[in-house]
């Protein structure tokens, strides 16, 4: 799927496409590739055992794969924390994923375990339905901070006609972790219950943190896609994604966030938003004790760069006390 985009970009070299002009082509085929892939494969994990719950049916949103890891010392006596994750076609085996790349969240999260740095958890890798992925991700609230001509724009041209976030979330949190906590030995308390994405994946994280305090105790958020659209004009999303954050931060007392962005490819777009959200995030009480924001220099927005820092968000919200 790669060269695809390649090619589709090299195809409209010819074109006067600003630089962003191409930002927007090739963030647009990156995700529309998700949707190519193979709904019958099953990743091949290097470290304990991803048990598939195939098209899972919501009443919320359409049927989709869950794909569960295991530790390899899985022991239906003990308890286990629980870290959910968007795109989850792209988190165990890169030998299934559209780029060839992928998370690499069960050697890490093995590793971490093994060490000691992280609690006894499991991870729920969400697939994406590719689709509406970018209306399921984009949070829903902040919406109506916006001027009727962007809402209109942005529903009709990126959001597939309608918001589906709230729905996102419904899903995720009324039917799939009671399904979780019923199939699973679990913790089911927020302080144990942890979410975690990039770019529109982090958006959504951040939502889920905000919109369900009770249920999320912890928001792992990288590469945190703060523009929301690359048509609509500039700052008015991230404005009121920075609202919307504002007025709906859960409580820094029983709370962890984590942000970070590289410097390259899409990433290159977020370091003057995230800064206005850290203020924010300073404002409301959030101290280095339950807040971590970093910034990793010449990395790009790929699952590669995901995965070479994901132990850091990991540490941070599954640390052992």
């Amino acid at each position: 799927m790669w060269p695809f985009r390649i090619y589709l970009l090299n195809r409209l070299r010819p074109f006067q496409f600003t630089y962003m002009s191409k930002l927007i082509v090739a963030f647009i085929c990156t995700f529309i590739m998700f949707a190519a892939e193979s709904i019958a494969q099953i990743p091949v994990p290097v470290k304990g055992t991803i048990v598939r719950h195939e098209m899972f049916a919501s009443a919320f949103v359409d049927a989709r794969n869950i794909d569960v890891w295991l530790p390899e010392n899985y022991d239906v006596n003990k308890k286990y924390a629980v870290l959910y994750m968007h795109d989850g076609q792209m988190l165990y085996d890169a030998a299934i994923t559209w780029n060839k790349q992928e998370w690499q969240v069960d050697e890490i999260v093995s590793q971490l375990l093994s060490q000691s740095q992280i609690i006894d958890c499991i991870v729920v890798g969400i697939w994406n339905n590719g689709v509406y992925r970018h209306s399921e991700y984009f949070p829903q609230t902040p919406i109506s901070y916006l001027s009727k001509d962007v809402q209109d724009t942005l529903i009709k041209n990126e959001l597939q006609q309608q918001p589906r976030s709230d729905a996102y979330l419904k899903f995720l949190v009324t039917e799939l972790k009671p399904f979780i906590d019923k199939t699973y030995s679990t913790y089911t308390d927020k302080n144990h219950t942890m979410i975690a994405g990039s770019s529109m994946g982090g958006l959504i994280s951040m939502y889920a943190i905000c919109e369900y305090p009770e249920v999320f105790g912890g928001a792992a958020c990288l590469s945190t896609h703060w523009p929301g659209s690359l048509q609509a004009p500039e700052n008015v999303i991230p404005l009121a994604f920075q609202d919307y954050l504002s007025k709906h931060l859960p409580s820094p007392d029983s709370h962890k966030i984590y942000f970070d962005f590289g410097t390259t490819t899409l990433d290159q777009l977020y370091e003057p938003h995230q800064i206005k959200v850290d203020s924010i995030m300073k404002q409301k009480g959030y101290t280095e004790k339950n807040w971590m924001t970093r910034k990793f220099e010449g990395e790009p927005h790929t699952e590669q760069a995901w995965s070479k820092r994901l132990h850091i968000p990991l540490t941070f919200l599954l640390g052992q006390e």
